[in-house]
């Protein structure tokens, strides 16, 4: 990766909304760009993810039978699913979280509105969760889209967009005035996780950093460049991903990861049963779909809650749920918090 100066970008980035990401028409191809090891950089342990010598199992497996909310499918909680490493952030903190880009602002809120209100809004999103659920505690989160998909291939032909260090840098930096984590998110386009993840390794090894990745636009087995198709990715995949996270972990000695990856189709993620759970890395299926009240409970019924991972995600689009879907008003926390199993990662987009 390499800095850019903020006039370059604007001038080179022209964002458009497609589905629930943003596609670019620039056509750099990124080229320069340097691999990041965590020997570069360091970083304190927030307050939300400072180690601890023990995890409490029983106040583990009590927050995991909360969740469920009394599933009779037998699905929820996720039988065989290890204990976290101690530290671990869930079940023992619900996560609301600000999605977006900073050079756009039809992203998300996170990059719509001017820091100051942006880190108003947010506090005040996680406030109304903490009243709704008085179980588990709310937290706040960052979650900055570090990679584009492109409507144009680039001169290597990858159709994605890497964002410059220093805009990552500085959500980092946002984070550590509300004590709040971080989620990097990707949208590879016709590149892949083994090619990108290690390019971010500096952030990952950071005890409050964690991972987003975006099925839609992985679209190398596909053929087609982003906004034509939807993306996919398989349970290998993420066991990629869960690996190289895990030995982050070990080798950093820091808390779990957290990996959210974002759905709304079937094709988007196959072979669930598959994905093998590891105490260094937690699993955060998200309900990415946009629409009104009764679509997006039928996403989450037709392909989160009855293809079980670990935990589960929802996502709240402040404009589609609304503007583009006839609904009057975005689903509130208490509508969502009926949800079987409950939602442990809430992202506003």
């Amino acid at each position: 990766m390499r800095k850019i100066s903020t006039s370059k970008l604007r001038a080179l980035m022209s964002l458009i909304i497609i589905s629930s990401g943003v596609i670019s028409s620039s056509c750099n191809d990124n080229k320069g760009e340097t691999r990041i090891t965590h020997a570069d950089s360091t970083q304190k342990t927030s307050a939300n993810t400072a180690p601890q010598k023990t995890i409490d199992t029983a106040e583990y497996d009590r927050k995991m039978v909360y969740l469920s909310n009394g599933d009779t499918t037998g699905k929820w909680p996720v039988k065989g699913s290890p204990y976290p490493l101690p530290g671990a952030v869930l079940p023992f903190n619900r996560i609301v979280a600000y999605y977006g880009n900073l050079y756009s602002k039809r992203m998300g809120a996170l990059g719509e509105f001017p820091k100051r209100e942006m880190f108003k809004r947010l506090m005040n999103e996680v406030n109304r969760w903490s009243a709704a659920d008085s179980v588990i505690k709310s937290i706040p989160a960052l979650h900055y889209i570090c990679m584009t998909a492109q409507l144009a291939p680039g001169k290597d032909g990858k159709y994605r967009y890497r964002m410059p260090v220093a805009q990552i840098d500085t959500i980092i930096n946002w984070a550590k005035e509300i004590n709040a984590l971080v989620f990097i998110d990707v949208q590879v386009g016709f590149s892949t996780l083994p090619e990108e993840l290690p390019l971010l390794e500096k952030y990952l090894s950071m005890p409050n950093v964690h991972f987003g990745i975006d099925p839609e636009f992985a679209l190398a087995t596909k053929g087609k460049r982003p906004g034509l198709v939807v993306g996919t990715y398989d349970a290998k995949d993420i066991n990629y991903t869960t690996n190289y996270l895990a030995e982050l972990v070990r080798k950093n000695n820091i808390p779990p990861k957290i990996l959210i990856i974002h759905r709304f189709t079937k094709g988007m993620f196959t072979n669930y049963q598959d994905v093998k759970l590891r105490p260094e890395v937690q699993v955060v299926m998200d309900m990415d779909g946009w629409g009104p009240p009764a679509k997006k409970l039928s996403t989450y019924y037709s392909w989160i809650a009855p293809q079980p991972v670990q935990f589960t995600g929802f996502k709240i689009f402040y404009k589609n749920d609304t503007e583009r879907s006839g609904a009057k008003q975005i689903m509130q926390p208490g509508d969502v918090l009926k949800l079987r199993p409950k939602p442990i990662y809430i992202q506003y987009q």
